[in-house]
């Protein structure tokens, strides 16, 4: 078996939300690539001349691309809990300050301060791509608030981890953990649903779902110790020690390199079990 690599390095950058966009775009591009992103961007099907609000942008790569579909003419706005992953927003995509605003889309409170007060019911779509997984607080929030935004017939067009997205690292850092003595469930930040599950969260606010499917999507990941402390730092591995934290790295690393959904042996690199939930759903 070949031997994976160990990154230690922590990421010095990360924000009171616990995220680095320097971090997340070095670890983790392929969120943002064109042949993850395509099939989302696809049912999003923006135009020129559309409003579209963005949750969860992230360091913008896919919202630019949304500003550039819908023209001049359009207006877009980006969310994102991140003030850092916003900073950085703000270099990608060229939008003015009052459209690229740090919020929690769990609550609908964002909407009275400092959001565009024209676009809220007038929307003609919320986008989402890669972070509703992370709404675990309460999902139907997120829903209720892109509810809130749309106009009538608006289109609400997202893309998250669904059932059994990561489950081979998952359960490999529950089991690390729980070694420990540290209760691996209460800190667990994500929300992977089916697509029943999430099409009742979307009934539930007042939507009414069109389409929900889950979507295996093996996905390569260069460094899987990078991957972990980008997307567990702020969590899992909360409050440990740099020698805490790395040892509890090197052990779900270990463990990960002999589950085939995290190691493939033939091509001897990190291939996470991503499952992909893609919806979209309509405020009738």
């Amino acid at each position: 078996m070949a031997v994976a690599s160990i990154d230690t390095h922590v990421a010095s950058d990360r924000d009171a939300s616990g995220w680095s966009a320097s971090a997340y775009r070095a670890a983790a591009p392929f969120v943002y690539a064109a042949a993850f992103t395509a099939p989302i961007l696809t049912s999003l099907d923006a135009r020129p001349g559309e409003r579209i609000v963005d949750f969860g942008c992230g360091s913008g790569e896919v919202t630019k691309e949304i500003v550039n579909l819908v023209g001049h003419e359009g207006e877009v706005v980006g969310i994102d809990i991140s003030e850092n992953m916003i900073a950085k927003a703000r270099e990608t995509t060229g939008l003015p300050e009052t459209h690229l605003l740090v919020a929690d889309v769990q609550s609908c409170e964002f909407l009275g301060s400092g959001f565009p007060s024209h676009l809220v019911g007038s929307c003609d779509k919320v986008f989402s791509n890669a972070a509703l997984h992370w709404c675990s607080r309460d999902p139907r929030g997120a829903a209720v608030s892109a509810a809130r935004l749309l106009k009538q017939g608006g289109l609400f067009v997202g893309e998250m981890g669904g059932q059994g997205n990561c489950s081979g690292l998952r359960e490999a850092m529950h089991t690390v953990l729980q070694r420990r003595g540290i209760d691996a469930a209460a800190r667990d930040p994500w929300f992977f649903p089916s697509a029943d599950e999430y099409g009742q969260v979307l009934v539930s606010a007042g939507l009414k779902p069109i389409h929900a499917s889950l979507h295996p999507r093996p996905t390569p990941v260069e460094n899987l110790a990078a991957w972990i402390r980008l997307f567990t730092g702020h969590n899992f591995l909360e409050g440990m020690s740099p020698d805490e934290e790395a040892s509890v790295v090197r052990e779900v690393v270990d463990i990960c390199q002999a589950d085939e959904r995290c190691w493939d042996e033939e091509g001897s690199r990190w291939c996470m079990n991503y499952v992909r939930l893609r919806f979209v759903a309509v405020k009738e």
